[in-house]
């Protein structure tokens, strides 16, 4: 077990999106040297605070990694486009990110002796025939689907990390996050949180797709970020889920956003897109067992944080 903090010199990829920028904030707070890695296609550089222990470098990691000659402790690869508005618009980006970059991530940790962290993600299980879903399940993704550009470059990420851990003697470690929310969300990023507190702030109907049966398990953004430093100090390998076990349906969802909101938007049913999961849960037993991880934050508590945030941003 290795504790990063004073004198730690810490690359995170992706640092300006969701997940990484509050990556970014715990390690700063452990005292951390952080450099932090974005092209801002999609996370923003407002994200970000200016902290005299971060360095902040504007590229695409597919490029490379500029980023000096000076060792890392720790390399944590969490650069893509997430969400599903992306999986439509930039599909050759997000394989790209996560094939080439995944490999110019890997090669540098490699090169300076350093941990390396893959964040993967629930996608790999794709629309998951097990439930909740462990580890060990293999998923059940269609590889040619308009989804597939994110599932399949993250499972093809997660067989790179685990080439080079096996082959190369890598310290590395991959993390399944199940469906992360919170401040610093793109109010247009098409997940249902974010979509849903978008259109009920504005009094527009909150669009559910199909008849809003299919669920999702809640993580606020705290709980997870407390898992990958977890995870990041365990020496574990992995795969490990991170997520929480809240799991609701979409319709339970945007009726919570709703009561939350005081909003009097209505609920409108729309067509629901081709290989959207039916149920999604993770199956804990790893995380705890290995990281001593739990989940803290209640999903209405971590609802209540977000809807503050959009509605301080006036969307």
């Amino acid at each position: 077990m290795t504790t990063y903090g004073t004198g730690s010199r810490i690359l995170v990829t992706g640092g300006a999106g969701l997940v990484g920028s509050h990556l970014v904030d715990a390690l700063l707070a452990k005292d951390c040297a952080v450099t932090a890695v974005d092209n801002f296609s999609t996370g923003s550089r407002g994200n970000l605070a200016d902290h005299p222990r971060l360095t902040v470098v504007e590229a695409d990691v597919t490029e490379g990694l500029p980023v000096g000659d000076a060792p890392f402790d720790a390399v944590l690869h969490f650069a893509c486009p997430a969400s599903p508005v992306d999986f439509a618009t930039l599909p050759i980006e997000i394989l790209r990110v996560d094939s080439v970059g995944t490999f110019h991530a890997l090669d540098r940790a490699l090169a300076d002796g350093a941990r390396f962290l893959m964040a993967s993600t629930s996608e790999v299980y794709g629309d998951p025939l097990v439930h909740p879903q462990p580890e060990s399940y293999w998923g059940n993704v269609n590889p040619i689907g308009i989804r597939s550009c994110y599932d399949e470059a993250k499972r093809f990420s997660e067989a790179a990390v685990a080439a080079y851990h096996r082959h190369k003697g890598l310290d590395a470690a991959i993390v399944r996050i199940f469906n992360t929310y919170g401040p610093r969300m793109r109010h247009d990023d098409g997940r249902v949180i974010p979509s849903f507190i978008s259109q009920a702030l504005a009094g527009e109907p909150l669009t559910v797709h199909g008849d809003g049966s299919q669920t999702r398990s809640l993580c606020y953004v705290d709980d997870l970020v407390r898992g990958l430093v977890l995870l990041l100090e365990s020496g574990e390998y992995g795969p490990v889920n991170l997520g929480t076990e809240y799991e609701l349906t979409v319709r339970e969802m945007a009726e919570t956003i709703l009561r939350l909101t005081g909003s009097s938007s209505t609920i409108e049913y729309v067509d629901r897109p081709s290989d959207d999961p039916e149920r999604r849960r993770p199956d804990l037993t790893a995380a705890r067992e290995l990281l001593g991880y739990e989940p803290q934050v209640h999903y209405e508590a971590g609802l209540k944080t977000t809807i503050d945030h959009f509605a301080s941003e006036g969307r």
